[in-house]
């Protein structure tokens, strides 16, 4: 059997398609114990509220769930630039241009109405907060005294430095009014009932990283936040407005984070990395091949996982182990890539393949497919969702004179596969359960 990039490519979008968040959505609430029907019978209104890169699909799946009482929702998400709807009680605001991935003003000043519906809402009203990748980005509201700019310029200290998300949300839950919980206390402080849905983009879906959690309880600290710019030696470079608020917190000057989730507030996982993954491997299977399915809960550094899993490619090319070919080897979670100091055009998933086959070579990827994507349709800054490529890439970049070697050390991968092959440009998919990795064996 001869794995195709085809089959790379379907067992890649069928892992996109298990986390469609309009269906998602639309099943929970079209639920008789749903908690919309509550408000249907008592009268009050649907808030929704939230963001993410499902913001759209979310919004319009609450619609259509609830088309019958359309006359008492309301409210907006926050969106990326490129996907917003027309929809007819819900509005979706572009809240950062595609491709980036930095809070603006106009993220802001949606916030800010997401605020003002808190503070108008009853003991009858129902809140929807709609949470997805992307979320915390695109929900920034800066904490009194701290600026966007101020925000804007950590978030690029942390990006650059390799910074998990558990680590950059750490720190923005502490500099914002509505992550870290803060949201739902807003509601809370009404009396209105919160459910949040949740297609989640972190692994092992903790709730206080998700979007940095607008309506979850928030484990971290003041002090924890301040740890991790230390850890990366940020802290000369780090605004002194941003500083200045978080040693206050420190110093117990200001309150903290929501530590206990207020009654009547409900987080629910909707969609995640692993039952994306579980999709995949059906599809697979459909095409013929043996699954190795590790899971959702890879991290760590872009390269080194590469090295790994060709490690693993090289056993199941001579040893047949952990499984003889035609094998399918699924994994998942997310990756990061800490950059020098001049940096080429690339994403960890494109760094991810690149990586893989500079360890490999021409020979040793003889019926070896690799494709690496991020489900969301971005990987870093650029417009390719990862990449997917074989032995016959590896022939034309030679045939080109170019160096992977090169390529890779200055984190240049989109150049490398924009020129040899293999750039998946899947555009926007609407969703984000983290990466998505399939490499196919024969």
């Amino acid at each position: 059997m001869h794995p195709s990039r085809e089959d790379a490519l379907a067992i890649w979008h069928a892992a996109v398609a298990a986390a469609d968040p309009f269906e998602a959505v639309r099943s929970f609430l079209s639920c008789a114990d749903s908690p919309a029907a509550r408000v249907a019978t008592d009268g009050g209104r649907v808030l929704v509220c939230g963001g993410g890169k499902a913001g759209s699909s979310m919004a319009a799946a609450v619609e259509a769930a609830l088309a019958g009482m359309l006359d008492r929702v309301g409210g907006l998400v926050n969106v990326p630039g490129g996907t917003e709807r027309a929809l007819e009680r819900i509005r979706t605001r572009a809240a950062r241009p595609a491709g980036s991935n930095h809070p603006t003003a106009e993220g802001v000043a949606a916030v800010e109405e997401q605020l003002a519906l808190a503070a108008s809402s009853t003991p009858d009203d129902l809140a929807v907060c709609l949470l997805s990748g992307g979320g915390s980005a695109l929900m920034p509201c800066p904490a009194e005294g701290v600026s966007l700019e101020d925000k804007q310029a950590v978030t690029r200290l942390l990006h650059a430095c390799g910074a998990t998300i558990d680590e950059m949300n750490c720190v923005r839950k502490h500099l914002s009014r509505v992550k870290g919980g803060r949201l739902a206390q807003a509601f809370a402080a009404r009396g209105c009932e919160v459910v949040s849905l949740i297609v989640s983009d972190v692994v092992g879906d903790p709730l206080d990283v998700i979007a940095s959690g607008p309506t979850a309880a928030d484990p971290t600290t003041f002090a924890d936040a301040l740890a991790v710019l230390e850890r990366f030696g940020l802290t000369e470079r780090t605004p002194a407005a941003v500083l200045s608020h978080l040693r206050r917190g420190a110093a117990g000057e200001v309150a903290e984070t929501l530590k206990e989730v207020p009654p009547g507030v409900r987080n629910v996982i909707l969609a995640n990395n692993s039952r994306s993954l579980a999709s995949a491997a059906a599809e697979a299977q459909r095409r013929g091949y043996r699954v190795v399915n590790l899971g959702s809960f890879l991290e760590g550094e872009t390269r080194q996982l590469a090295l790994a899993l060709a490690g693993v490619v090289r056993s199941l090319r001579r040893d047949g182990v952990p499984a003889p070919p035609p094998v399918c080897l699924l994994s998942g979670g997310e990756t990061t890539v800490t950059l020098g100091r001049e940096p080429g055009k690339g994403g960890r998933n494109q760094e991810f393949v690149l990586g893989v086959l500079a360890k490999l070579g021409e020979s040793e990827m003889a019926d070896v497919v690799v494709l690496s994507g991020g489900t969301d349709g971005e990987d870093g800054p650029t417009d390719a969702a990862g990449a997917v490529a074989d032995r016959g890439v590896l022939r034309r970049a030679r045939a080109l004179g170019l160096s992977l070697a090169d390529h890779l050390d200055r984190h240049d991968a989109y150049p490398f596969f924009d020129a040899a092959g293999g750039l998946m440009k899947t555009g926007l998919t609407g969703t984000n359960v983290m990466d998505v990795r399939v490499i196919l064996v024969g």
